[in-house]
């Protein structure tokens, strides 16, 4: 029995999208089982390049069976515009599953990121105002809708006039805003409803029986480990677990079912958003390696924000491969580095009081935390082309060595680039 997870290493950001397209071609189940529409996968094959932000990885091949699991946050008016999108370009319409237990991103959840976002000004979280902390505040407040309910006009009614009794307090005495009408909300979500109708099904027991036959199963996480509410940059993380272990209750599988977990990790690192990003880089240095990297420069696919850029951190990595439980992992965007002589390394971290540490620490210490440098000699020419580890740049086989050795687990596949066919595997 297969069932992968295939997930981020550090920030986000990392290539997980690619990864996953061309892992779905061996696959019969791609399931989303956390986050939403707050960030978003990059996949380019031959039907051109695409920004996934709520379906799964795997709808380009007509074989898998697309699965968004009751972990995560629907935003329906996301998935209806990526479907039609789809269809505009030619690709065959997919074969997809929404769980009847997934809840629903509101326009109110929207409205409540953005208002937040604003009071907080230059203290913020570097929000995607897509709704998400307020989602999952009120998921685990218990004033959450699932899909279930938009098919029950009677339960829907209360379960929303339950949700804006304190929502329209705060808009009218914190915010200054005009309350929401049930009715407005109603006519809405019951729009959604016949949008999602086609698709809505008990899908923890589609992959139960997928699981129980052995088929493959393939996880695809959101966002990196650093991003996790629990074990990253708190707070300035997402508001659901990004780490694998949580992959089995997101997707509605047995929690020993994963058998590997793939940890998805850049030749360098970036992030969108906030937070404590010890080897960042600034200006001209930054700007040349961020118009380099990505394919078509490094910023953010749900956002267009420019990426923050720095070198790889070894110490942010082997912590981040650590929380996934990594039992591999992929090195992408190696063929950006071949514009360099030398290759700086973050291998450990200098902290406030002196101390030198190559562990990673919480975020109060990270905040003042600088970065201890290790210089690489670089291959200074282009790799995109080859498709062979033993064909690379000695050079670059020793950058690989160097990071597998750093992070303690085997670098199983190298990405020289952002087609599905720029890819390297590595032979034990």
């Amino acid at each position: 029995m297969t069932v992968i997870a295939i997930v981020g290493a550090n920030w986000g950001d990392e290539g997980k999208g690619k990864m996953t397209d061309v892992l779905a071609a061996q696959s019969s189940y791609v399931v989303r089982f956390q986050g939403g529409s707050n960030a978003g996968h990059t996949i380019i094959n031959q039907y051109g390049k695409f920004s996934l932000h709520m379906l799964p990885s795997g709808v380009f091949y007509p074989s898998v069976t697309n699965i968004i699991g009751p972990g995560t946050a629907l935003d329906t008016e996301v998935l209806v515009k990526e479907l039609l999108a789809l269809t505009d370009r030619g690709v065959p319409k997919p074969k997809l599953y929404v769980s009847e237990r997934a809840q629903i991103v509101l326009s109110i959840h929207r409205l409540f990121d953005k208002l937040e976002e604003e009071r907080l000004g230059s203290q913020g979280f570097g929000s995607t105002k897509r709704g998400i902390a307020p989602f999952y505040s009120d998921k685990y407040a218990k004033l959450g809708i699932q899909v279930a309910d938009l098919f029950d006009p009677v339960q829907l009614e209360k379960r929303l006039e339950q949700l804006l009794a304190s929502k329209n307090v705060l808009l009218e005495h914190l915010y200054k805003k005009a309350p929401i009408q049930v009715s407005k909300l109603m006519a809405q979500l019951q729009k959604e409803a016949a949008q999602l109708a086609p698709y809505v099904a008990n899908t923890t027991e589609i992959l139960q029986e997928a699981y129980a036959k052995g088929e493959t199963i393939l996880l695809e996480g959101q966002l990196g480990a650093l991003r996790d509410p629990d074990h990253g940059i708190y707070p300035y993380s997402t508001s659901s677990s990004t780490l694998a272990g949580y992959a089995p209750v997101g997707a509605g599988l047995p929690a020993a079912a994963i058998t590997n977990v793939i940890a998805v990790t850049k030749a360098y690192s970036s992030c969108v958003g906030a937070g404590p990003f010890v080897s960042e880089l600034e200006g001209p240095v930054a700007d040349e390696l961020r118009t380099r990297g990505g394919d078509a420069g490094e910023f953010g696919a749900t956002t267009g924000r420019p990426r923050r850029m720095g070198w790889f951190d070894a110490v942010a990595t082997r912590y981040g491969c650590l929380m996934q439980g990594a039992t591999e992992v992929v090195l992408t965007n190696l063929d950006v580095l071949g514009y360099l002589n030398e290759i700086p390394v973050c291998v450990a971290y200098e902290l406030e009081n002196g101390e030198i540490t190559d562990k990673f620490p919480a975020t109060n210490k990270l905040n003042t935390a600088k970065p201890i440098i290790t210089q690489l000699s670089g291959w200074n020419c282009d790799i995109s082309h080859i498709t062979s580890f033993d064909e690379l740049p000695e050079q670059a086989k020793s950058y690989v060595d160097f990071i597998e050795t750093s992070i303690g687990i085997r670098i199983s596949t190298v990405s020289v680039g952002p087609r599905r066919d720029q890819v390297i595997h590595r032979t034990l």
